[in-house]
């Protein structure tokens, strides 16, 4: 029979440890997971009568002769997919090699039965139809209530401290101790899957050093200071999610720590935690790097499907100080940490598309003591803590900690005691749920990893990191808010709205604006804050209304541009600008459309201004028809009510033939006579 042979010096190098005993187990035990045309007879009769009772012969690819080295990095094909009952015992996983696979997976409840094929809703369809359900639902209990809900008298002394552990995933190629790819669209389960990944027998990590990079941006976007030595730990747990027994993290000596993020109100921190501050300091006690753990889908009451693609990629973990003290705050905090995550291409995707998930840990005290004593990150004279596991959402972080808080402060005034647990949540719950008691340091048996050395990070490398950082979310708001003259709020707005596509698609336009009116003394400031308008108010509210996502958008910046400069050439009105975005919006964009312009002229909507008699007329014909205005203006001294003339001839003139600004005017000189 074909073995593997002696290895040579260079692959025991490789190796680190030269463990190859289980590798050389499995090429000796190569027959027995040949195909089943090449079994012998006493085979197949042996195969025969172990399926006859109840075992499943399963065919797998038998391995090729290749080098040690070579078989710990090659993928592994599994099987499509397979799944555990929830009833099976864990257990501490035995050695096993592939041969033996049929009866180890059957003997755990395990089938190769690949999982219903199910339409999947993407999750934020789901928060948004269920944020309309909960909408509906409070307008038809509460019709004619305050829409400002009561606040709770109970806060007033019990104090609210959280918390949060962000873990995110990386944007790499490969998985963190693999070279199995991270690619997961259109891929079948178990199909990205190396020999570690699955803990094969035998097989080792090896650091992938690319995974390295945006981790880094990451810690020195948060402000951390990244540690030149770190090393790794094994966080021993059995569950079948975790094929190792045990996940890999830097628990004890993490590569970066004592970062930062500031909020403001504009992020969401509402003015009782500001405390009459600009902005409120949240500590990152250290940023991690692990690995994440398969998926596992549950079908029906009892059976899981797990699929290992997942398995190994690339994580950090974001663990904050215990500084947070609102829901809202929390949920600010998070939203901010993606924002900065996603300016620098660190993490994959945001909350929506799971590449972000977030942990929180809740205590309450009374205000003025020391709770329970409890100690966490060096935050001491805190309550006994819960942890909420896997929020996916900002509104879940948010209403997550409110159900918790209220919990635990109904629990406390009944005389209970709150325990330290781990809890869940479910969207549009109105309370956690117990999961498990919280484990500690000591049930995860934490400790050095001995396959793996530790990690040494040169300054230079960091150095050259820090000079190439992108503009983060805050120094894009600042320069906006410059640059543009828009308010603070509208700035953050515009920048943080679909990832920075619509401040991109607003910078283009600006430029077109610009050079269509082909003037080079024009004020840029003037420009950016007209396009700003139009893009949040006009195009903003014209997406609202229509219920389209920005991704779905037909209209171009050259488009918008052609509309803004023809306003503001007065070749037409602002009302007939608003029509031509309409009318551009409802248009099919796969099909030719004619130009701005060309628009113009075919419907004959260019501007066809009156004359100083015209407006004259018009306007007094209107304050005829209703003394009462005048009145109330005159007489009353109601100024604003001016502009209700201006309206009213706006709509009675012509279409392209009242210009606002020219009926302000002449109102107003009518007014005061």
């Amino acid at each position: 029979m074909p073995s593997l042979g002696k290895s040579t010096p260079a692959e025991k190098a490789e190796d680190g440890y030269g463990r190859v005993r289980g590798l050389r187990a499995v090429a000796r035990r190569k027959s027995a997971v040949a195909p089943r045309n090449q079994l012998s007879e006493l085979q197949k009769s042996q195969a025969g009568r172990r399926e006859g009772r109840g075992w499943k012969c399963l065919e797998h690819r038998p391995f090729s002769l290749m080098s040690v080295a070579t078989a710990r990095q090659a993928p592994l094909t599994l099987v499509r997919a397979y799944s555990v009952s929830a009833g099976a015992r864990l257990r501490t996983p035995r050695p096993c090699i592939l041969a033996n696979w049929p009866r180890w997976l059957n003997a755990r409840h395990v089938t190769t039965t690949a999982p219903p094929s199910q339409e999947a809703v993407p999750l934020r369809k789901h928060l948004k139809d269920e944020a309309k359900r909960k909408k509906n639902a409070a307008k038809a209990n509460n019709a004619g209530a305050t829409k400002k809900q009561p606040v709770d008298p109970r806060l007033e002394q019990w104090e609210l401290t959280v918390g949060i552990e962000i873990h995110a995933e990386l944007n790499t190629a490969q998985k963190l101790f693999s070279p199995a790819t991270t690619e997961a669209s259109g891929t079948a389960p178990n199909s990205r899957v190396a020999l570690f990944d699955a803990a094969t027998p035998g097989a080792q990590p090896q650091f992938q050093v690319a995974t390295l990079l945006p981790a880094l941006r990451a810690a020195i976007a948060l402000g951390c200071e990244v540690q030149h030595k770190s090393g790794w730990d094994r966080k021993h747990y059995f569950h079948w999610d975790q094929p190792n027994g045990y996940q890999i993290t830097q628990y004890y000596h993490a590569f970066a720590k004592h970062g930062s993020v500031s909020l403001t109100a504009a992020d969401g921190v509402p003015a009782e935690e500001l405390q009459g501050a600009e902005a409120v300091r949240v500590g990152i006690k250290q940023i991690q790097m692990e690995q994440d753990t398969a998926k596992t889908t549950n079908i029906g009451s009892s059976t899981y499907h797990v699929d290992l693609n997942r398995a190994g990629l690339p994580l950090i973990e974001i663990i904050t100080l215990p500084q947070i003290h609102s829901p809202q705050t929390a949920a600010a905090v998070v939203r901010k940490i993606a924002g900065v995550l996603r300016s620098v291409d660190a993490c994959v995707t945001g909350m929506e598309f799971g590449g972000l998930r977030a942990d929180v840990n809740v205590s309450v005290r009374q205000r003025g003591t020391e709770g329970n004593g409890a100690n966490y990150s060096g935050v001491s004279g805190l309550g006994q803590r819960t942890e909420i596991k896997n929020l996916s959402s900002f509104k879940a972080v948010e209403d997550a900690i409110i159900a918790e808080r209220d919990r635990q402060i109904s629990v406390l005034e009944a005389g209970g005691v709150i325990e330290g647990e781990t809890r869940g949540w479910t969207l549009g719950a109105s309370e956690t749920t117990r999961l498990r008691g919280k484990e500690g340091e000591v049930d995860y048996r934490y400790m050095p990893d001995p396959d793996l050395p530790p990690l040494i990070i040169a300054s230079g490398l960091v150095d050259h990191l820090r000079l190439s950082m992108p503009e983060l979310p805050d120094e894009t708001v600042q320069r906006v808010q410059t640059q543009y003259a828009l308010s603070a709020k509208d700035a953050k707005t515009i920048s943080d709205l679909d990832d920075g596509d619509r401040l991109d698609f607003m910078e283009e336009t600006v430029l077109l604006v610009k050079a269509a009116l082909d003037n080079k003394t024009i004020d840029e400031q003037k420009i950016g804050k007209l396009v700003g308008n139009w893009m949040l108010h006009e195009l903003g509210g014209l997406l609202t209304t229509t219920e389209t996502s920005w991704d779905s958008m037909s209209i171009t910046p050259q488009e918008l541009a052609d509309i803004i400069a023809n306003v503001q050439r007065k070749h037409v009105t602002a009302r007939v600008g608003k029509q031509l975005l309409a009318t551009l919006h409802d248009q099919d964009p796969n099909r030719p459309r004619p130009t701005v312009e060309q628009m113009i002229e075919d419907g004959n909507l260019r501007l066809r201004p009156l004359t100083e008699e015209g407006y004259e007329q018009l306007a007094q014909a209107i304050m005829d028809e209703n003394p009462e205005m005048v009145n109330a203006v005159k007489v009353k001294g109601q100024k604003g009510k001016a502009m209700w003339f201006v309206g009213q001839m706006v709509r009675r003139g012509d279409e392209g033939t009242v210009e606002p600004e020219k009926a302000k005017e002449v109102v107003e000189r009518l007014l005061a006579t």
